[in-house]
């Protein structure tokens, strides 16, 4: 068997059970596709079904048996399934929220800012002007409010410091990287235990924001080529990467991967991704890697 179906539901909302195996595993058949014996990662949760065939062909079936159920399925490659460095996108990918826009909010200027985000991360708007207007929008307002955006306003996504903490323990390395600000990104990136990050830095005078970022600024092309560069410093290759994010922005970045993940992800990076993950946390990362759930580092105590 040359890849793997891996799916992924939840114990308490939807659960992956025996009966869905074998309804997923009769479509392969009659898709021509021959399943291998399923193997679970987490009984209830997650479930490795090896097969031989096209790819595309197997998530037709298994979306078929799977039908409206709340679970997530992906079908890749046997080989070489964890990887050896992380890299994640930070907003609405390793947290909850779009640091931009909650700091929009504490300008008065929220659903305005919020827009333009979304349109950008829909791949409506380049990134790099519709950053600079976004930061634009956000002059003068004083640099400390960032501190309290961080502590009421943004939330860890579910999964980010298990992820991190398991696959660090497995040896691989870890990098977030970000078209938002190293003003959240360095604390966000400590609070998960991860050991490099990169992002965009906001320009600030006398305590307020200028409203103009550093340049070059840090969009689609920087982040393949941060990536490039990390796998070069670590003697790795692309083979040996799994890159999340959430965004058109992150499309080069998750299509460059060995392991590309959409996660909760718009159209655009949906259709270049290797794994969409439609419905669970960032601990789905580890189960598309192979990870049992015994092997999970679990560090999620007290995580929103």
């Amino acid at each position: 068997m040359q890849s793997v179906l891996t799916l992924i539901g939840s114990k308490r909302k939807a659960p992956v059970t025996e009966e869905l195996i074998v309804a997923v595993t009769a479509e392969l058949g009659r898709a021509g596709l021959a399943a291998g014996n399923p193997k679970w990662l987490c009984e209830g949760e997650a479930c490795d079904l090896p097969f031989a065939g096209m790819s595309a062909s197997a998530l037709v079936a298994a979306r078929q048996a799977i039908g409206p159920a709340t679970i997530d399925v992906a079908a890749i490659p046997a080989a070489n399934r964890r990887k050896r460095l992380l890299i994640a996108d930070m907003d609405s990918t390793l947290i909850d929220q779009e640091c931009i826009d909650e700091l929009a909010v504490e300008a008065g200027i929220g659903e305005h800012v919020a827009d333009i985000t979304a349109r950008s991360m829909a791949g409506e708007l380049a990134f790099e002007p519709a950053l600079k207007e976004r930061v634009g929008l956000l002059k003068n307002l004083p640099v400390d409010v960032a501190d309290r955006v961080l502590a009421e306003r943004i939330t860890l996504k579910t999964g980010g410091r298990t992820l991190v903490a398991t696959m660090r323990a497995a040896g691989a390395h870890t990098v977030l990287v970000s078209g938002g600000f190293t003003i959240f990104a360095e604390k966000i990136a400590k609070m998960l235990g991860i050991e490099e990050f990169h992002a965009n830095r906001l320009l600030h005078e006398d305590g307020r924001f200028t409203g103009k970022v550093a340049e070059p600024i840090l969009g689609r092309n920087a982040k393949v080529e941060t990536l490039k560069a990390t796998l070069a410093r670590h003697d790795l290759a692309a083979e040996d990467v799994i890159a999340v994010g959430d965004g058109a922005n992150d499309i080069g970045m998750v299509a460059h991967a060995g392991l590309g993940v959409a996660l909760h992800g718009k159209p655009a990076l949906v259709r270049e991704a290797d794994a969409d993950i439609r419905h669970g946390d960032l601990t789905a990362l580890l189960y598309l890697q192979g990870y049992t759930r015994e092997e999970f580092h679990e560090t999620e105590a007290g995580e929103p």
